[in-house]
């Protein structure tokens, strides 16, 4: 397997208390010195930045996110906030704010719960209750619906079978083919157990066999036989089994492509990916997407941004 490249990394001559003392002296006085902000958090990894909120609390006697809330503004405040939350805490935060507000963010819901890891996301649900003190799953339940529902259901459980079942590969091409492509209407049911419990690496061999069955991908089936928000869950789920990278490659490309940028998208995937796989997303975005729209940016935000997928300093 290739080796996945995240582009923060941690800090090797990390001192939390020195750090702390940096972000002080950058706020003091007249104006934010921004850039000394920007390249210190940048810098240094997730876990790093919360040794630095612990310092700075203990020295000067008050909240670091509060301190910088109040000196920075606009996305790229938004961009510095999110980038001083822990991984998890932050992923439940966005699921809480795609779910609490009016009407539901189906993106957020999609985006995350498609690609995160089984692991992540029982974390995510441990952190959500402790945080938000509501159930994740029993939140998301009451503002969606129907087969979309169901799904989103199955990847809460974070419970995807492990390894490849050679015996099933062909059987599950053929079922999927059966319930969409071969038949007059939909088994929707079919796709989503299926799509919603095999693992990444079973999924990828099932693709390959459907398309030898049926001479289309499988995201041809998916596009043709369903619709709405269930369309774009199956969808981002194939995607990610297929790649993860890739998926947040055309996340990006399509929230740059919009009239107007998409900053929320794009805070999220950058902030969320950084210590992941962004550097593989860059890779993805510059070689299959047409290369520099990534870079189509001004100010501060720009700079961050660049910095985030620059992998050094």
């Amino acid at each position: 397997l290739a080796q996945i490249q995240s582009s923060v990394r941690p800090f090797v001559s990390f001192n939390a208390k020195h750090d702390a003392e940096v972000l002080h002296k950058a706020m003091k006085g007249i104006g934010t010195h921004e850039d000394t902000v920007l390249m210190l958090l940048t810098s240094r990894s997730n876990d790093q930045r919360q040794q630095i909120k612990a310092a700075y609390k203990k020295a000067y006697g008050k909240d670091l996110v509060s301190a910088l809330k109040s000196e920075i503004s606009g996305l790229f405040e938004d961009l510095i906030v999110a980038l001083m939350m822990p991984p998890i805490s932050y992923d439940a935060t966005q699921l809480h704010k795609a779910i609490k507000g009016a009407g539901t963010d189906d993106q957020v819901l999609i985006e995350i719960l498609a690609s995160r890891s089984g692991e992540q996301i029982k974390e995510i649900i441990k952190v959500y209750k402790k945080e938000f003190g509501g159930k994740l799953e029993k939140d998301i339940y009451g503002d969606t619906d129907g087969h979309y529902r169901k799904l989103l259901v199955i990847l809460l459980q974070g419970s995807r079978e492990e390894g490849i079942d050679e015996d099933n590969v062909e059987n599950d091409a053929k079922e999927l083919y059966a319930a969409g492509k071969g038949k007059f209407g939909t088994d929707e049911e079919k796709f989503i157990t299926i799509l919603g419990n095999r693992s990444a690496e079973h999924l990828q061999r099932v693709f390959a066999a459907y398309k030898k069955l049926s001479g289309s991908d499988i995201e041809d089936s998916i596009t043709s036989e369903t619709t709405g928000n269930l369309e774009n869950l199956l969808l981002a789920v194939v995607k990610c089994a297929r790649s993860v990278p890739d998926f947040f490659a055309e996340t990006l490309y399509k929230s740059m492509r919009r009239a107007g940028t998409d900053d929320e998208t794009l805070t999220r995937v950058m902030v969320s990916r950084s210590e992941e796989d962004l550097l593989d997303i860059k890779g993805e975005h510059v070689n299959g997407r047409g290369g520099g729209v990534i870079y189509d940016r001004t100010g501060d935000n720009a700079i961050l941004i660049l910095i985030l997928i620059s992998g050094s300093h």
